[in-house]
């Protein structure tokens, strides 16, 4: 099984659902056109930034050549006569794509999608999300409290993205902490249709982000990073930051809400302050350590400075790998033989072979593993930690099963809408599971079909009945 079909990867063309945040001066030409060079999407990173930036950065992706990408701005964290001239400038050059941030800009969003703009916004919860799909967003993001930088909601994205994908009708991306194939199979499991990546290729040669912050990036692990309200200047209040601890975030340097600047860096002539939300970048000077060392918890994966392209593409090598696990191939799924070369019967319904209409049923065996998915991600982590990776390696053979068990839905069903059918709670998920496939398998006439069923009964009963599943 290759990657499933991505809705999201349709609307923001791409063609693997692996989407490069927007991060505050980090996001520049060189990592955007290397992200989507290598076939995902980019978002330029233009929080604050002059307009006549936007407009050098978005004329140098053209001139590379690529046509779909993003401008990520915020406007609750940026003066109101600066956004206004960003919002203009992203009108006048026809940027495809404008990603938004924080406190939804209901004025802001209807601005950019009368000019023919798509509008994403990254959200926190699930009210966030709703308002935003009224609001005429057209992708939502949901962020995980997993995620490096600013982090809008107190979630964990194991909980917050199925909530949110179930509560809306377009796309959802998952973001916090997202830096392997595993992830990127788990939060598709879960019903995103794609992931969002920050920190992983902020570690990547095309950031432009201060070599000093890479490299400690490179040697941190997930239990490295802390939530703290430490760095708060040029963003509203109550907006925490998850970054690599540090003497700052252990109180070394006093009170962060003290009155008074203390000047640490300098970039071409701005001065950058302690305690603000500056990250270090390739054009800054000054104490790095005391700056904001962004990182999400999926940072343990990464352990060194490759290109952006052999990161993505190890993410969807590795994300191939598991849905290709004692999955089979795609061809045993529909392996009758034609009686002629006009009779295509793997192309018929399974009511024309002899079989009751499938459909259903593999959406509710789909509904099953999702909700013994969960299950496994709730026993798999400590929920009084805040500082851990976004999902358990272990949960990523049951997420490849229910992938697989969508896509059969779809192709049963012609591709028609998933329904949402009740999954009982008053047996454990895997009697559930394995009382269904019981029913279902006699009645599969499709030997590849009926064998991969059985694959799938063999790995649950292989659980135990002591496993969460």
């Amino acid at each position: 099984m290759t990657l499933p079909h991505s809705p999201a990867c349709d609307l923001l063309g791409s063609t693997i659902p692996l989407v490069l945040a927007g991060m505050g001066g980090v996001a520049r030409s060189e990592l955007v056109g290397a992200v989507t060079a290598a076939g995902g999407f980019g978002f330029l990173g233009m929080v604050r930034e002059a307009p006549e930036l936007i407009e050098r950065e978005v004329m140098r992706l053209r001139e590379l050549g690529h046509h779909r990408f993003g401008v990520n701005i915020i406007p609750a964290a940026t003066d109101p006569a600066l956004l206004e001239r960003q919002v203009a400038t992203c009108i006048d050059l026809a940027v495809p794509v404008v990603g938004t941030f924080w406190a939804l800009d209901q004025q802001v969003t209807r601005r950019l999608r009368d000019a023919g703009i798509m509008v994403v916004h990254q959200v926190g919860s699930v009210d966030e999300a709703i308002e935003a799909a009224r609001a005429g967003v057209e992708i939502v993001i949901a962020q995980g409290r997993e995620a490096g930088g600013h982090v809008r909601g107190t979630r964990p994205i194991r909980d917050l993205l199925p909530e949110v994908a179930g509560a809306i009708n377009i796309p959802v991306l998952a973001a916090g902490g997202m830096a392997a194939g595993a992830d990127l199979v788990t939060a598709m499991a879960l019903g995103a249709g794609g992931i969002v990546l920050g920190t992983v290729l902020m570690a990547t040669e095309e950031s432009f982000a201060h070599p000093y912050h890479k490299q400690r990036l490179l040697a941190a692990g997930a239990e490295d990073t802390v939530l703290t309200s430490s760095f708060h200047i040029n963003w509203p209040p109550n907006a925490p930051v998850r970054v690599l601890k540090s003497a700052v975030t252990g109180g070394a340097h006093g009170d962060p809400h003290a009155p008074g600047r203390t000047v640490i860096g300098d970039e071409e002539g701005r001065p950058i302050y302690l305690f603000s939300t500056d990250s270090p970048l390739r054009s800054m000077t000054g104490d790095f350590e005391s700056m904001a060392l962004y990182a999400g918890t999926g940072i343990g994966h990464i352990t060194e400075l490759t290109s952006a392209a052999e990161r993505l593409a190890q993410i969807v090598a590795e994300a191939e790998d598991l849905l290709a696990i004692d999955l089979g191939t795609a061809e045993e799924e529909d392996d009758v033989e034609p009686a002629s070369s006009v009779c295509y019967a793997g192309e018929m319904s399974g009511s024309y072979m002899g079989e009751d209409d499938l459909a259903d049923d593999f959406w509710l065996l789909a509904a099953q593993l999702r909700a013994a998915l969960r299950t496994v991600l709730a026993q798999g982590v400590n929920p009084a930690a805040s500082s851990q990776p976004p999902f358990p390696d272990s949960a990523a053979p049951l997420a490849s099963w229910t992938l697989r068990m969508q896509q059969l839905a779809a192709r049963e069903g012609n591709g028609a809408p998933a329904p949402r059918p009740v999954v009982s709670g008053k047996l454990p998920a895997r009697a559930l599971l394995l009382q269904a496939l019981g029913a279902l398998i006699p009645r599969i006439s499709r030997p590849g079909l009926r064998d991969r069923l059985v694959r799938l009964r063999l790995f649950l009963e292989a659980q135990g009945p002591a496993a969460p599943v």
